[in-house]
């Protein structure tokens, strides 16, 4: 298994190391802007071709108290191997051949005008690293949903904590610790991190009338997936009703209280990069809770330039992706 750089370098890390003027490196930076939580996500090269083999501790051995003169029962740790698939995010664009013959760098054009296709890729990635379902969608990857989705079955219960919500206006608070023996991305191995485009030329078109013209395309792929090595290293909080909260916190679900309990449910900070992901209803609710003056958790920090909010020094990222309107999990 090879890990970009042997650092677990995240695709904006990645994407400096390129050489200048690579079209991986531009994409990724046009993903990075779309996207903040990539610049945290870890990306580690697949060592099974588009799959990821990993072997999951399920058990630890306690040891064994001796007497003398007796011996040590003798034990043994429990595993399970397991095998992530990437998945292939597709998409093309298309732009007129007068709006391109106007350019003076046309390829810089062709990418500036493919910015919503990135972007749409982008949404695709971050929904599939949080909902995607091989069962339901095979042609995707499996996300974290569905490896946290139960309170009374599996492991991984152990590590969901309730907001007490029970309809169907629920958002779910994730605290992730990314690293290479924890949570990270995929990419094919022996690919640039799993991007590709590829200019196709000038070709006739149909506008949504079927009419035709001439139009430069470009076809642009990202073949990617997620490892959950330790599930451990994951907390999902779920069952936040975001109809019931409030400016103040007086009702509804107490976030703060459930963030730190969280941080408690987490088996090792240290192996990894800790992080919250959250939506924009929630990172708003966060924002406003940082008037209340008696508020130590909440802060924003500097980090490389950017002010960051934080939870007990851990980033609080936004994701789109984490909807409003989950089931509850029972």
């Amino acid at each position: 298994m090879a890990t970009i750089g042997n650092q677990n370098l995240s695709l904006v890390d990645l994407a400096t190391r390129m050489e200048k003027g690579a079209v991986a490196k531009s994409i990724i930076e046009i993903l990075a802007k779309q996207n903040e939580a990539l610049e945290d996500i870890p990306f580690v090269e697949c060592n099974d071709g588009t799959g990821h083999k990993t072997t999951v501790r399920t058990g630890i051995p306690s040891g064994t108290w001796r007497l003398l003169n007796y011996g040590v029962k003798q034990t043994k740790s429990t595993t399970a191997q397991i095998r992530d698939a990437c998945g292939m995010l597709e998409n093309y664009s298309t732009v007129d051949r007068s709006i391109v013959d106007l350019a003076k760098d046309k390829s810089q054009l062709l990418l500036t005008e493919a910015t919503p296709i990135i972007e749409g890729m982008n949404q695709g990635f971050m929904d599939s690293f949080i909902y995607g379902n091989t069962s339901a969608n095979p042609e995707r990857f499996t996300g974290l949903a569905p490896r946290f989705n139960s309170l009374s079955a599996a492991e991984s219960k152990d590590n969901i904590i309730s907001g007490g919500g029970a309809g169907a206006d629920n958002t779910s608070i994730w605290l992730v610790v990314l690293g290479e023996n924890s949570v990270h991305g995929l990419y094919p191995e022996g690919s640039k991190a799993g991007l590709h485009q590829q200019y196709l030329g000038e070709q006739t078109v149909l506008d949504s009338e079927g009419n035709p013209y001439q139009a430069h395309r470009s076809h642009f792929k990202w073949d990617c997936g997620l490892s959950v090595r330790d599930w451990r290293q994951v907390v999902r909080v779920a069952n936040i009703s975001t109809g019931a909260l409030t400016k103040n916190a007086a009702s509804g679900a107490d976030i703060l209280d459930l963030m730190v309990q969280a941080i408690e449910r987490v088996q090792n900070m240290n192996i990894g990069k800790p992080v919250f992901m959250v939506n924009r209803t929630i990172r708003s609710f966060l924002r406003r809770q940082m008037l209340n003056k008696s508020n130590v958790l909440l802060s924003l920090d500097e980090v490389a330039g950017k002010k960051v909010l934080t939870f007990d020094g851990i980033p609080v990222r936004r994701v789109d992706a984490i909807v409003n309107t989950e089931a509850a999990v029972s």
